[in-house]
């Protein structure tokens, strides 16, 4: 063999073991490894979506459905991810969405009727509000996912100046019952305002009528649909179905943020009480941290992380986190794990993620237990244990 062609073997051999390194290393930067107390986590970056995600919620065992906060509701299919193929489509049908400022397309959640309910802010008057909405999604014969028969459930009471506090997320229990938050938009004086349903958690049927045993049902003072009030803005509900609670998270001003047990007809505080401060000064917000008469919180961020969503881990992935909480933190960028004692009561926390700089929000489990959770970047990422 002459040199040449020595030199041309050499190069083609070169060449393909450096495509071989290059795609490697490409691969790898797609899943990072952190450690926690109980386990080493792989976190695999499944695509990059166009918007930032709000909200997950399984179709079938392979498909999300993710909505934008800017007005999109996406399917994702993750087998097409795993074969390289174009990982989401667009769902038509949506309503007009008012996605101002905080506001856009919100939560979804599939109900126990095996629809999807989704909140949302809806134009109105200029403005937008706080609205629970429901929708039959399916796939049909080319696997695509159609949306029929969007229906409004509850166009609240919440219009405001700002463009702030919107709330808003979903929760069911086992009686049937659908909870939706929506916060105190931006006007502090709805936190103790019980006649219209900004800064409180909505308790309705399933079609939308009002429970005869919610708290307030007759009581003039106070809208129907409020199972509790004195709420700055919730954006994360889980009911747990052992011990039959539903817990909430929410944004505290600078510092507070707060970890709720909701209870019937409780009043939980704001803006009478509060452990932030002012945003244009040290001056603590409300007359007191705690009051006779208003629900104390179980756990409390000082500084605050901003908590974006919460999960009751129930999977089987990670059998050390049965039964903890999980909150998305958005200004302090982790997964937020709530360690719960046996007695379904928080005891302590672990920060998770610290180094993957993402403000996490949506999060959900998948059917083998591992936990999907996406970013405010448009990324979708899958924990898994290592």
């Amino acid at each position: 063999m002459q040199n040449s062609s020595i030199f041309s073997l050499l190069c083609k051999v070169a060449l393909c073991c450096l495509w071989v390194v290059t795609g490697s290393t490409s691969a790898n930067q797609q899943s990072q490894l952190f450690t926690s107390k109980h386990y080493t986590l792989q976190v695999d970056k499944l695509a990059q979506l166009p918007g930032a995600p709000w909200a997950v919620a399984w179709l079938n065992a392979s498909t999300l459905l993710v909505t934008l906060r800017h007005g999109e509701l996406l399917s994702v299919d993750l087998n097409n991810i795993q074969s390289g193929q174009q990982a989401w489509q667009t769902i038509s049908g949506l309503p007009d969405i008012w996605a101002q400022g905080q506001g856009g397309l919100l939560d979804v959640v599939k109900g126990p009727d095996n629809w999807f309910y989704f909140t949302y802010s809806k134009p109105q008057d200029g403005s937008g509000v706080t609205t629970l909405a429901k929708a039959n999604i399916q796939l049909n014969e080319l696997g695509q996912a159609k949306m029929n028969s969007w229906q409004d459930v509850l166009v609240t009471d919440s219009a405001s100046s700002t463009n702030r506090h919107y709330g808003s997320r979903i929760a069911f229990d086992a009686q049937q019952h659908v909870y939706f938050s929506v916060g105190d938009r931006g006007d502090r004086d709805n936190g103790q305002n019980t006649q219209n349903h900004a800064a409180t958690i909505l308790r309705l049927n399933l079609d939308g009528s009002v429970p005869s045993n919610n708290p307030f049902v007759g009581n003039s003072k106070v809208a129907d649909a409020i199972y509790s009030y004195g709420h700055r803005n919730p954006q994360g509900l889980a009911f747990d179905p052992k011990l039959n609670r539903l817990w909430a998270i929410e944004h505290g001003p600078r510092g507070g943020d707060e970890l709720n047990l909701i209870e019937a007809g409780a009043n939980y505080g704001w803006p009478l009480t509060s452990h932030g401060k002012e945003y244009w000064g040290p001056i603590k917000v409300g007359d007191a941290e705690t009051m006779p008469g208003i629900n104390s919180p179980h756990k409390v961020y000082v500084p605050s992380i901003a908590p974006g969503s919460l999960l009751r881990y129930s999977g089987t992935a990670f059998p050390a986190w049965q039964g903890d909480l999980f909150s998305g933190a958005l200004k302090l960028q982790h997964l937020n794990r709530i360690i719960m004692n046996p007695q379904g009561m928080p005891v302590g926390e672990e920060r998770l993620l610290e180094g993957l700089g993402e403000r996490i929000r949506a999060l959900t489990v998948d059917p083998l237990g591992n936990i999907i959770f996406t970013g405010d970047s448009g990324n979708l990422y899958k924990m898994r244990p290592k």
